[in-house]
């Protein structure tokens, strides 16, 4: 295991099991929300994002936690000798997001960039309780077909506890 993207809705745990991954392997870790977001949640252009991720990928170790899926062949899985796709249940998620936000009301998230404050609006909440019916067909579509890579499809919260041990 030298190059992992871990994908997954909102409030799935991206971030915390790649921190879990990184304390077992020590591979640094990327967030793909601070390469993509500028402060005030800004968006960058589509070739500042691609050439942020291009330089990310270029590394020989890595995990990436984050979504941000390219059309066409995304270059973290050309890469990734390991890809984790969390699909815990939408409830799960929309409650570790309501949690995660009333417990770091003060203090910024490392996985976020500078000027990038949380905040739960409807439109995130949206995007959380969509991500099984129109983010998730699309990440397994790219994963379809991916050779000598280990993917691993985590629906649960002992899953993830489960694959964590096994490292």
């Amino acid at each position: 295991m030298r190059r992992v993207a871990i994908l997954g809705s909102g409030g799935a745990g991206k971030s915390v099991l790649a921190d879990a991954i990184a304390e077992r392997t020590g591979l640094p870790v990327v967030h793909l929300d601070v390469l993509y977001w500028r402060p005030g949640w800004t968006q960058p252009s589509p070739e500042e994002f691609a050439a942020a991720l291009d330089d990310a990928v270029a590394g020989d170790r890595w995990i990436l936690d984050g979504n941000f899926l390219r059309d066409g062949e995304d270059p973290r899985f050309a890469r990734a000798d390991t890809v984790i796709v969390l699909d815990l249940p939408r409830t799960t998620c929309l409650w570790r997001v309501v949690k995660r936000r009333i417990q770091d009301a003060h203090r910024p998230r490392r996985d976020l960039p500078a000027g990038c404050r949380e905040t739960v609006d409807l439109s995130f909440v949206r995007w959380v309780w969509r991500y099984p019916d129109r983010s998730l067909p699309r990440v397994l579509a790219q994963l379809e077909g991916l050779d000598e890579v280990d993917v691993r499809r985590l629906r649960s919260t002992q899953d993830v506890r489960s694959y964590i041990e096994s490292l």
